[in-house]
């Protein structure tokens, strides 16, 4: 008995050694995946590389042959983008795992010598305070050895100039001791770049629609020339690093006691053609009930539209949902579903438009101006478009009222206006063709009555799903000059950076001074009050610091 209680103690310490081994390889292991997932993200880059320097080669030979050639280069441009803004993504990934082991050694890409800083630029020396004592014994006895210096290219409105950070050497008379401050942070490997910067880059690419070969174009006539190789990677990097912000955003949105959700087609470069993929994005926006959250928007990329997405989008969500009539929300709204049911809310604004088709007068005034054919208009579109518009001015009359006030104006005011709607659209759906457009409008609203008169029994529920379709505007303005997504994973780099930049601009924030300060600081910034750099929450740098020393 007595042998069996002195062996158990030996067990559990051997298990727990063999616990602790296979975790330790199982580390190792990830590490390792790690690393040759971003050799393969390397060579993927190195080949669009080559790929676009063959085809500038070819054009300056044999000279622009067609509209199409041009555009080509734009295609292999974007590609070679891509690939080497996810090849940085997958190098710190792999670092991070290599540093959670002892045995596997970090993966380092093999990047070609950084182009020297343009002479003529002018140059600012930041020369951070030297150490006043030895750290070793103590002593104030310092000599000064030399200084090592980091280069930063940073960008003023209308200015450019490169930053030289100088950390002074100093050896100690009587222990000969070196001592030097630590290096500063910066987003960037190497830190070739400045806050502002950065900031600018990403927002010109991902708030203005305008791709990096654009910008290095650009940049070059000011006299700063930088290679397209060194944004990228620069966007691969500061996507990296404002990935915890993303989660943070997802998670204010994903809490949302309502949703509005919409999406919008985006094209995806494929093999010798374009694909069509999807960009979906989800409002939180408690303004018009007078909510006191902050409101955000969370995007999301897709390859297709299939129900799946939205589905696996909102598996954790449980709430009212705003949007249209897409089957692919269907399942959501079954009853039963975890972790609580989503209730279907309909929107009026897409009920109207297939009426006001048929009942725009101004439209018609402005073809018999010009001389055009008029277009026919119905009597009775003209009337559900009035009553529908009598709906739309009571909520202007109630928008950022609490609930509990907007729900008695509702049921004071637009229950008895809709339910002579309702009316109303049965008797004339009587009188109509299966097959007429105006039947077919109505059907739309009739078969979804309970989503669209969910907003007479809660007064946190929109009339219109208006605040999702604003969120996307952007992209469907900025289709024109971006002309496609490189690839699934840059469509899921624009969903990260448009979800960041239009949260930004629903707090009224200004997204690039809110990025120059954030990529500033994040990486010295405590992980425990991250919160803090959140657009609804953030303070710039130097405020939050005159507060603290107040």
């Amino acid at each position: 008995m007595n042998a069996d209680c002195d062996a158990g103690p030996d067990d559990v310490v051997a298990l727990k050694q063999a616990l602790a081994a296979e975790r330790a390889k199982e580390l190792e292991v990830a590490a390792e995946l790690a690393a040759a997932r971003a050799k393969a993200s390397e060579d993927e880059a190195l080949i669009a590389s080559q790929k676009l320097q063959i085809a500038k080669l070819r054009h300056q030979i044999y000279g622009q042959r067609s509209e199409r050639s041009s555009r080509l280069l734009e295609q292999l441009a974007l590609t070679f983008e891509e690939q080497e803004a996810g090849a940085t993504e997958d190098e710190l990934a792999a670092e991070r795992a290599a540093a959670k082991t002892s045995t596997v050694r970090a993966f380092t890409r093999k990047r070609t010598e950084r182009q020297t800083f343009p002479e003529h630029l002018p140059r600012e020396r930041v020369v951070i305070e030297p150490p006043t004592a030895c750290e070793c014994c103590g002593s104030n006895r310092l000599r000064k050895l030399g200084e090592d210096v980091t280069r930063t290219l940073e960008v003023v409105p209308r200015q450019w100039k490169v930053i030289e950070t100088v950390r002074e050497k100093f050896s100690c008379r009587d222990c000969e001791k070196i001592s030097q401050v630590p290096a500063p942070f910066h987003a960037v490997a190497r830190g070739w770049a400045g806050p502002s910067l950065l900031a600018m880059i990403m927002f010109e690419k991902f708030g203005q629609h305008q791709p990096l070969n654009r910008q290095a174009e650009r940049y070059a006539l000011e006299g700063v020339p930088i290679a397209l190789s060194t944004m990228a990677d620069a966007v691969g990097s500061v996507c990296a690093s404002l990935d915890p912000l993303l989660r943070l955003v997802e998670a204010h949105v994903m809490t949302a006691e309502r949703l509005h959700a919409d999406d919008t087609t985006v094209p995806v470069l494929a093999k010798g053609k374009t694909d069509t993929g999807r960009c979906w994005i989800y409002v939180r926006d408690d303004r018009p009930f007078g909510g006191a959250d902050p409101p955000a928007a969370m995007f999301y990329y897709s390859r297709d539209r299939k129900g799946e997405h939205p589905q696996a989008h909102l598996a954790r969500y449980a709430g009212i949902l705003q949007a249209d009539a897409y089957d692919g929300y269907n399942q959501l709204y079954l009853a039963g579903r975890g972790p609580g049911p989503i209730r279907e809310a309909s929107c009026w604004a897409h009920a109207r438009r297939p009426f006001f088709a048929m009942a725009d007068l101004e439209e018609n005034a402005r073809r018999k101006a010009a001389g055009k054919k008029e277009i026919p208009l119905s009597p009775i579109a003209i009337e559900v478009v009035r009553r529908i518009d009598a709906l739309f001015e009571i909520e202007r009359s109630i928008n950022g009222k609490s609930a509990q006030e907007r729900l008695e104006a509702r049921q004071t005011l637009s229950r008895p206006l809709t339910e002579d709607l309702r009316l109303y659209m049965q008797e004339q759906l009587a009188k109509l063709a299966r097959g007429h457009d105006l039947a077919k409008a109505f059907n739309y609203v009739l078969k979804r009555w309970p989503s669209f008169t969910l907003f007479l029994d809660d007064g946190r529920v929109c009339l219109s799903n208006n605040a999702a379709e604003r969120g996307l505007r952007g992209i469907a303005l900025g289709r024109k000059s971006w002309l496609f997504c490189g690839s699934d994973r840059g469509g899921r780099r624009a969903a990260a950076m448009y979800s960041l930049i239009v949260t930004a601009k629903m707090n009224g924030i200004d997204p690039q001074a809110w990025l120059t300060d954030v990529i500033d600081r994040i990486a010295a910034h405590p992980s425990q009050r991250l919160d803090e750099l959140l657009p609804w929450n953030w303070t710039p740098q130097a405020a939050a610091l005159s507060t603290r020393a107040a």
